[in-house]
């Protein structure tokens, strides 16, 4: 059986790209991206050892436009990495969307979601060829160290269309960056998903899987605003729902008090096991 080169799913028709070409594209990002996050952030990552060898949705929360960069420095190189998004009409239009079409590595899908059968195909190809995908389930950023969004349910929908596990993953100290701070992802363990992707199967593993990365981004201090430059830098490209930077994040779940009962937005979560 051929297996779909997902990069030619992701590219002008009119001007494909080889695949020794997208290849060393793809290794070319992630060296600079790992040389130039590494630079400037001091980067601590847990959990490698849960990654599943082959292909696997990564779901992630969101505090910033960095977070996608942090993954790809933080993450080995293979399995190859792609991302869902950016939402946009027209990848062709603006450098960052131009920049993510050269490296061919995302998957984008548009604002009115009028192509939502070619999008599920594009990430059914990505799982087929073996590599990974990561979503950021929130489906937006959010403020403050802790909180929480609830997920929108199409990450979920693509594991179970194509039977790939989930691997929740925590990004910790990106909401405000800046030179020499730390930044933390931690890795959960993968989440088997079974069944047809049915409403009820959906909206339960949807829950298991907040909870999972709600645990995951607990722990970590807020931190202080950093000087004009890390100001600037942290909002260069966040796109904030409200028009600007809220306090705190309409509609998230903030920080636990330890040893709290956790109700998350898709229901209450299980007490975390010892150890």
């Amino acid at each position: 059986m051929t297996v779909e080169d997902p990069g030619l799913l992701l590219e002008p028709p009119q001007s494909p790209v080889s695949p020794w070409r997208r290849t060393t594209r793809y290794w070319l990002v992630k060296a600079a991206l790992s040389l130039v996050v590494r630079s400037y952030l001091r980067l601590r990552v847990e959990g490698l050892e849960r990654l599943p060898a082959g292909p696997a949705l990564l779901c992630a929360n969101h505090q910033s436009w960095t977070d996608p960069f942090v993954l790809i420095a933080a993450l080995p190189a293979r399995p190859r990495l792609y991302w869902f998004g950016p939402k946009e009409e027209d990848m062709s239009v603006g450098g960052r969307n131009r920049m993510m079409l050269w490296a061919g590595t995302a998957v984008p899908f548009k604002p009115a979601k009028s192509d939502l059968l070619e999008t599920t195909r594009r990430v059914g190809a990505v799982f087929a060829a073996g590599y990974r995908l990561g979503i950021f389930g929130e489906g937006r950023i959010h403020a403050r160290e802790g909180e929480l969004l609830p997920l929108q349910e199409g990450a979920v929908y693509f594991a179970l269309r194509s039977r790939v596990p989930i691997v929740p993953i925590g990004i910790q100290g990106t909401s405000w960056i800046g030179l020499g701070r730390t930044v933390r992802v931690r890795i959960g363990e993968p989440i088997v998903v079974s069944g047809r992707p049915t409403k009820e199967v959906v909206e339960a593993t949807t829950g298991r899987v907040w909870c999972d990365l709600y645990g995951l981004v607990q722990g970590y201090p807020e931190r202080p605003r950093p000087g004009r430059f890390g100001r600037w830098l942290t909002e260069a490209f966040n796109e904030w729902v409200e028009g600007e930077r809220p306090d705190r994040t309409p509609g998230a779940a903030g920080p636990a008090a330890p040893g709290a009962a956790v109700v998350g937005p898709h229901g209450p979560c299980p007490p975390p096991t010892a150890g």
